[in-house]
């Protein structure tokens, strides 16, 4: 099985107004598609993932504050992208506007 990483995008506008609107019904509510989503998908899914927080960029001369549309990961398996990508169809991230999710192969290392 390939391994794949999920990362949910969202631009940092649309978080804001999420958590700044967002009642205390409408969270419950989209905790609880992630739950079945994650109840629906126990196959597939490697590690639920998490939210991420601010981003530091490292450079050899420096370490910088950055930002990004990067909001949370997940670790999916399965034989391709193709059959991974279908258990994200009705993902509750998708629900937010202006969201999206990248879906990226994680390579195995070569034998050493």
């Amino acid at each position: 099985m390939k391994k794949f990483m999920a990362l949910y995008m969202a631009r940092a506008s649309a978080i804001e107004a999420m958590m700044k609107n967002a009642k205390p019904e409408d969270m419950k509510a989209a905790m609880d598609g992630w739950v079945a989503w994650d109840n629906a998908n126990k196959s597939t899914i490697v590690e639920l993932g998490a939210p991420l927080g601010k981003t530091r960029r490292i450079e050899p001369s420096k370490v910088s504050d950055m930002k990004n549309d990067i909001t949370g990961y997940s670790i999916l398996q399965g034989d391709s992208a193709e059959s991974v990508a279908k258990v994200f169809k009705d993902h509750p991230h998708l629900q937010m506007d202006g969201a999206w999710i990248e879906l990226i192969e994680v390579m195995p290392l070569p034998s050493m």
